[in-house]
C-alpha cells in the first residue's frame, strides 16, 4: 500500500495525500504513524480486557497518550523515533498480556492489532506497508469516516491530556475513554449510528480534558489577565520557544534567569504572556513572528536557537536547521532532542542555552504591542460592562473566530472578514487563527477591545464557558439564541476535538473553513449538517450578509 493521509485541512486535492504529505512527511513516515496508531489500538484492546477483571495498566495510559500525540500533524517526522516507540509499545503489550495470564485471564481470538509481532526494524517497516494497518483498511466509506473522526478527536484530546499531565493533573476516566474508543474503531459490529454516538461521547470527554487542562494551567500560573505583549526585540542573544507546553516554558525561563539569554514566544506559545506567573521573569521579552507556517522566513531572522515543545514543525531551511531543538512528542531528523523529565526533575535546557549565548540577537521584523488575556475569568470580571454594551446595542454580535491558521491563500478570507465586520461587533478568538487579524487596528467598543484573545487552541474551552455564562445572564433557554456566530478555521486534530466538544455542548450552526475536512464522507457530512447545522464558508460578502441579518 502507498500512503494515504487525510487528517489535516491541507490534504492534497481535498481528498488525501498519497505520495508525500503536504505537511512534508514522507510516505514511510506516514505509514509508520499509521502503524503507531494500530499498535496503540492493540495495547488498548489488551488494556480493556484487563479492566474487565479490575486490573489497571497506568503505564499503558501514558504510553497511549504520548503515542497519539506523536502522530498529530507537524509533530514528529522522525522515522527512527516511531520505530523505537513501536518497539516499546510491542514490549509493553506483551508485558500486559503476561500480567493477565499470570492472573489466570486467557486472551483468545484477539485482533491482529494485539497480536502482530516484529523483531527488527525491517519487520516493523514491512508491517507498516500492510493493508490492514492504514486508513483505507476500513472499506465502508461512512464507517471509515466516523472511525477517523473519532481517532483524530482522540489525538487532540491526548495532546491536551499530556499538557495537563506535565502539570500534575490526570483524569482516569479520560484515559479509559481514550482506550475504549480506540478499541471501538476495531469493532466491525458497531453500526454507523453507534459510531455517531461515540463521536459525540468523544466531544464530552474533550470538554472534560480541556477543563482539566484549564484547571492545570490556572492552578500553576494563575488566571490569564489583560496583557500587552511586546512584538519588538532587545539586543541580547535569545531562544524562541514554540508550541503549547507551558511546563517546558517555565523550566526554560527558570534556567535562563541571569544567563544573559532572553526568551521569546512563537505561534501558539504567545498566550503564555497572559499568565501572571510568567511576568516575574525579566528576560521573558515578548512574541516573535506569526503563525507556524511562516517559520521558514522568521526563524532565519531570529538568529538564535528555536525550541519546539509540541507540533507545528515544518521541514526547515538549511540556514537555520542546526539551531532547532525538539522535546516531548516532537521530532525531526537531524534536530537535537532534549530528553524528557526523569524522577520529576526538570528537563535540562543547558545545551540550548549555551548555544544561544554564541549567536547574534534577533533581527527585528516588527514592533509595537498586541493585547490578549481574555480567558473566561477575565471576561467574567468584565461581564457587567459587556452585558451593558449588549443591552445598549453598542455590541450587536460576537463572532467566534477561533482555531488554526494555515498556508492556503484562501485563508486570507479571515483577515478580510475581520476587517469588514461592522464596528459594533466583537471577535472572540483562541488558537493561532488569530494571527490573521490580531495585529489589525480594529479599535474597541467603550474600552472593550474588538478582538478578545482567550489564548491557545485548547482555550476554546474558555469561549464555550463564556457563551454558557452569557446564556445564563440573559436567561436564555438555548445557547444558540445568543448573538454569537461561529466562523471557525481548522487545520489539525486539536481543532477536531474542539469541534466535537462544541457539538457536545449543544452549539449549532458552526461554519468551518477554509474547507470541510476531507475525512468526512458525504453521508457523515449530511448527518452533521442536518443535526448540527455544520457548514462551510462562502465569500466574505455573502457570509457577512447572512451572519448580519
Amino acid at each position: 500500500m502507498g500512503m494515504f493521509c487525510y487528517q489535516c485541512q491541507e490534504a492534497a486535492k481535498g481528498t488525501g495525500c498519497t505520495i508525500r504529505g503536504v505537511c512534508g512527511k514522507t510516505d514511510k513516515t506516514a505509514k509508520l504513524q499509521d502503524l503507531m496508531i494500530y499498535t496503540l489500538k492493540g495495547i488498548a484492546l489488551v488494556q480493556q480486557e484487563g479492566l474487565k477483571a479490575g486490573i489497571k495498566f497506568p503505564n499503558a495510559d501514558h504510553f497511549i497518550m504520548n503515542g497519539l500525540f506523536m502522530t498529530i500533524t507537524n509533530a514528529n517526522f522522525d522515522d527512527d523515533k516511531f520505530i523505537e516507540k513501536i518497539k516499546e509499545g510491542l514490549a509493553l503489550r506483551e508485558e500486559m498480556k503476561k500480567k493477565l495470564k499470570d492472573a489466570g485471564i486467557e486472551l483468545n481470538d484477539l485482533h491482529d492489532a494485539a497480536t502482530w509481532a516484529a523483531q527488527s526494524d525491517d519487520e516493523i517497516k514491512a508491517k507498516s506497508n500492510s493493508i490492514e494497518v492504514g486508513v483505507l483498511a476500513t472499506e465502508n466509506e461512512d464507517v471509515r469516516s466516523l472511525r477517523q473522526l473519532i481517532t483524530y478527536g482522540l489525538k487532540g484530546m491526548a495532546a491536551y491530556a499530556e499538557h495537563a499531565y506535565n502539570l500534575g493533573k490526570e483524569n482516569e476516566e479520560v484515559y479509559q475513554f481514550i482506550s475504549r474508543a480506540l478499541v471501538s474503531t476495531l469493532d466491525d459490529k458497531l453500526s454507523a449510528d453507534d459510531l455517531v454516538a461515540l463521536t459525540l461521547e468523544t466531544g464530552k470527554y474533550g470538554v472534560d480534558t480541556m477543563a482539566m487542562l484549564d484547571s492545570a494551567n490556572t492552578g500553576a500560573y494563575g488566571n490569564p489577565e489583560i496583557t500587552e505583549v511586546n512584538i519588538g526585540v532587545r539586543n541580547n542573544p535569545a531562544i524562541l520557544i514554540s508550541g503549547h507546553d507551558l511546563k517546558d516554558l517555565e523550566e526554560l525561563l527558570e534556567q535562563t534567569q541571569g544567563s544573559g539569554v532572553d526568551v521569546y514566544t512563537h505561534g501558539e506559545m504567545l498566550p503564555a504572556h497572559y499568565y501572571p506567573f510568567f511576568k516575574k521573569y525579566s528576560n521573558f521579552v515578548g512574541n516573535y513572528g506569526n503563525a507556524w507556517w511562516k517559520q521558514n522566513e522568521e526563524f532565519e531572522s531570529f538568529n538564535g536557537p528555536i525550541l519546539f515543545t509540541t507540533n507545528c514543525i515544518i521541514p526547515p531551511k538549511e540556514n537555520y536547521a542546526d539551531r532547532v531543538y525538539t522535546t516531548g512528542a516532537t521530532g525531526y531528523p537531524g534536530f537535537k532532542h532534549i530528553k524528557d523529565r526523569e524522577d520529576k526533575k526538570a528537563k535540562d535546557f543547558s545545551e540550548i542555552i549555551e548555544h544561544a549565548k554564541k549567536l547574534a540577537a534577533p533581527k527585528e521584523i516588527e514592533n509595537g504591542k498586541i493585547i490578549g488575556g481574555f480567558a473566561h475569568a477575565q471576561v467574567f470580571a468584565l461581564a457587567d460592562k459587556i452585558v451593558e454594551a449588549v443591552k445598549s446595542g453598542a455590541i450587536k454580535k460576537f463572532f467566534v473566530m477561533a482555531g488554526c491558521d494555515g498556508r492556503m491563500k484562501s485563508r486570507s478570507y479571515y483577515a478580510e472578514f475581520a476587517e469588514k465586520l461592522p464596528k459594533d461587533t466583537v471577535i472572540l478568538t483562541a488558537g493561532c487563527a488569530k494571527y490573521r487579524y490580531n495585529k489589525l487596528n480594529l479599535g474597541d467598543i467603550g474600552g472593550i477591545p474588538r478582538v478578545l484573545d482567550a489564548g491557545q487552541c485548547n482555550d476554546s474551552y474558555s469561549l464555550a464557558i463564556i457563551a454558557l455564562k452569557l446564556k445564563e445572564i440573559f436567561e436564555l433557554n438555548d445557547v444558540n439564541d445568543l448573538p454569537i456566530v461561529y466562523n471557525i478555521a481548522w487545520y489539525e486534530q486539536k481543532a477536531v476535538i474542539v469541534l466535537l466538544a462544541l457539538l457536545y455542548l449543544g452549539v449549532k450552526n458552526i461554519h468551518l473553513g477554509p474547507t470541510l475536512p476531507a475525512f468526512l464522507s458525504p453521508n457523515v457530512t449530511k448527518v452533521l449538517v442536518e443535526n448540527f447545522g455544520i457548514s462551510g464558508i462562502g465569500t466574505v460578502e455573502s457570509d457577512l450578509e447572512m451572519f448580519l441579518k
